[in-house]
């Protein structure tokens, strides 16, 4: 069956420096071009506060207010027309007052609350933006948000998982630091912990696998292909063949036997919070922290869309929008047109920003192009 997926509709209200904007759309890649500083990153930005989490730049509800700032609790409203495999679903997003002055996030399928998982199934999405650039040779913590990402576009339960691990972490945290050691209290915490931790590294690997897959599928071209790996002790023994089970069981037994260092440290030395993603240039067999930037970036964009075609390849899952922000930054011509045909044979349709509209102009007619300037937008074709 052939997936497809694109937003037909894209409305704001009050979001950044988009007072409202409506947006009427067909399946071809969009295209917003303009200044810096207009408002084109805050509209795929607003896409992404679709998915699971805080949206491309990790705002707070409060941030991407229009107008907004720490001690102004504004409402604003994302809403998205999606049609998926023909099927149209209505997406929205938004923030609102509390009674007592705060401010509450919102999220809606068809009109009826959704879970965020619920929104996720609706509109799988893979966003990179410039700050990615050096993902790899950036922190570990960058790559680590990165790969569970794309994990959470194919699995769902896994951001409910990795929430639920993090909770109990940081109540056995609490207990070591104030020198509380309740066996019975840390030994349920600690079971917590197995049971989500083995759970997010199992589908951790799962992804790992499905995405070389179709990494090793690719055609050698213009995007290099990476060796990917996860450095992780769990990750380590499912990639050795254990079961869930005995993982558990050995992940809690490791932290019961270490309370003590975790309380002197404090934080927890071991678990798939710790755990990094690693990349090799396969074609110069070389890590992909030693490659040059335009290197990394190529990597990185052959990952994004090999993600794509993995997702499209999944039963469970299905096409996914791909949005990059300054689609253009170090690729000179030749790849850039590379990137267009691969965004363009993605069932998933494509969201890209630029500075000038001649940096999309190996699209032609096959994209549409608006023009971005003070939070408005203007259709050129």
């Amino acid at each position: 069956m052939t997936h497809s997926l694109y937003v037909a509709r894209l409305t704001l209200t009050d979001f950044r420096n988009h007072a409202a904007l409506d947006l009427v759309l067909d399946a071809r890649p969009v295209c917003l071009f303009g200044p810096n500083g207009a408002g084109k990153t805050n509209i795929i930005e607003a896409l992404t506060m679709l998915a699971p989490g805080r949206g491309l730049r990790s705002a707070s509800l409060v941030e991407v207010a229009r107008g907004g700032g720490q001690d102004r609790a504004q409402p604003w409203a994302v809403s998205a027309r999606v049609v998926q495999d023909g099927e149209e679903t209505i997406l929205g997003a938004g923030a609102e007052r509390t009674p007592e002055g705060g401010i509450k996030r919102l999220a809606r399928r068809n009109g009826m609350p959704a879970t965020a998982a619920e929104l996720a199934e609706a509109a799988r999405m893979t966003w990179l933006t410039p700050a990615m650039d050096r993902l790899w040779s950036g922190p570990a913590g960058d790559r680590r948000r990165f790969f569970d990402r794309l994990t959470l576009a194919r699995a769902a339960e896994h951001g409910q998982s990795a929430a639920a691990y993090e909770r109990a972490m940081r109540e056995r945290q609490r207990l070591l630091s104030d020198r509380v050691f309740d066996a019975a209290w840390l030994g349920g915490l600690e079971r917590e912990m197995s049971a989500h931790g083995a759970a997010v590294a199992a589908a951790r690997v799962e992804t790992l696998h499905r995405l070389q897959d179709a990494i090793d599928a690719r055609p050698t071209g213009a995007f290099p292909k990476a060796i990917l790996a996860l450095d992780g002790s769990l990750e380590a023994r499912f990639e050795r063949g254990a079961k869930s089970a005995d993982v558990e069981e050995e992940f809690a037994e490791l932290l019961r036997d270490m309370r003590g260092r975790d309380a002197g440290a404090g934080r927890a030395l071991d678990g798939p919070h710790r755990s990094d993603l690693k990349a090799r240039h396969a074609a110069k067999d070389m890590d992909a922290d030693q490659c040059s930037t335009g290197e990394q970036k190529a990597l990185l964009l052959g990952l994004c869309l090999a993600q794509a075609r993995a997702l499209a390849d999944d039963p469970g899952a299905g096409a996914s929008l791909i949005l990059i922000d300054e689609a253009a930054a170090h690729l000179d011509s030749v790849r850039r047109a590379a990137l267009f045909d691969e965004l363009l044979a993605n069932p998933g349709q494509a969201w890209l920003t630029g500075t000038d509209e001649g940096l999309f102009e190996a699209f032609g007619e096959r994209a549409q192009m608006f023009e971005v300037r003070d939070g408005c937008v203007h259709i050129r074709s």
